[in-house]
This record gives structure tokens, C-alpha cells and sequence, in this order.
């Protein structure tokens, strides 16, 4: 999806991400995931109230998994292990990298993190989890470098404006 320029010979794909401003209150990352997991399945997005239980479901799950995997996992978490768990099944407390891993294992699915460069504002990956689980059609999140997540909606085409010799794109 989007949209093919050719210039001087050369071609360029542009696609237009769109973030859906989740908000942070502790859940993001998990709201991302479970946003970005029902967008992939062609399905509507949840209400409000509605993600704020599946993130939580997921959190739960996820603590889960670390302990099912705890043999792999207990050498990359923060502190004592067994707190670790605790702490991180409560609803405020953030998720990072290790938790996007066990999202991946708990959903069966690849999940792609995007950061935006900050001289372009282009997209650039920077983690990929649960490739085992598959390439195609990851759940794509947006961390925006600041322990916040979004998720990342289907890409839209660009509008594509030819300014003279030079490409233009307008949002």
C-alpha cells in the first residue's frame, strides 16, 4: 500500500503510518498490542473501556509467560525476579522490551517496534519479536523514545504533489 514515484529512474514507495494516540496511563504498551493485534484481523477497534480490560488481560497473560519461561527469561529482568512479576501485573506499571517479547510469545504473532528518526520524522525499525511466529503482517508499535507506545495503523497513501524537479507530499 502506497503509492509508486519514479524519479531520475529510480522508485520510490512512499506509505503514510498513522498512530492512534493511545493514551498513557501504564497500559500503552499493552493497549498497542492488543489495538494492533484486532486492526491486523481486519476487526473494528474496541471501545475505550474494552482495551483497558484486554490490555490488562494481556499484561496478566504476559507475567504469565514470564514465569513459563523463567529458566530464559530471569537473567534480562530489572531486580528480583518474583517482585518483577508482581510489579508487573499491576495496571500502572510501564512495559518495555521484555514484555513486547512475551506479547509476541502469548499472541503467536510477530510484533515490529518503529521509532521516527528525528531529522526525517521517517519510520525505523528498531526491535522485531516473535519472527518464528511468521514475517508477514507483523503488529507494528511506535515507541516514541520516551517509554511511551502506539500503535501503528494501516498505512494510507500519500497524496503526491510534482513541485517543479522535486517531489512534494502532502499529508
Amino acid at each position: 500500500m502506497g503509492r509508486n514515484i519514479y524519479l531520475f529512474g529510480i522508485k520510490f514507495k512512499f506509505i503514510r503510518w498513522l498512530n492512534a494516540g493511545i493514551p498513557g496511563d501504564g497500559r500503552c504498551l499493552f493497549r498497542s498490542v492488543i489495538l494492533g493485534a484486532w486492526l491486523r484481523s481486519g476487526k473494528q477497534s474496541p471501545t475505550e473501556r474494552s482495551q483497558k480490560v484486554l490490555a490488562d488481560e494481556l499484561r496478566s497473560k504476559v507475567a504469565d509467560e514470564f514465569i513459563k519461561r523463567r529458566a530464559d527469561t530471569e537473567w534480562f529482568v530489572e531486580g528480583d525476579f518474583d517482585n518483577y512479576i508482581v510489579q508487573m501485573r499491576k495496571p500502572h506499571i510501564w512495559g518495555g522490551e521484555p514484555e513486547l517479547l512475551m506479547c509476541s510469545h502469548v499472541l503467536k504473532t510477530a510484533i515490529t517496534v518503529y521509532m521516527k528518526e528525528k531529522k526525517s520524522a521517517s519510520l525505523k525499525i528498531i526491535s522485531e519479536y516473535g519472527q518464528e511466529y511468521g514475517k508477514e503482517n507483523p503488529i507494528r508499535v511506535l515507541y516514541h523514545g520516551y517509554g511511551h507506545y502506539d500503535v501503528l495503523r494501516s498505512p494510507v497513501e500519500e497524496k503526491m504533489i510534482e513541485c517543479k524537479c522535486r517531489v512534494k507530499l502532502v499529508p
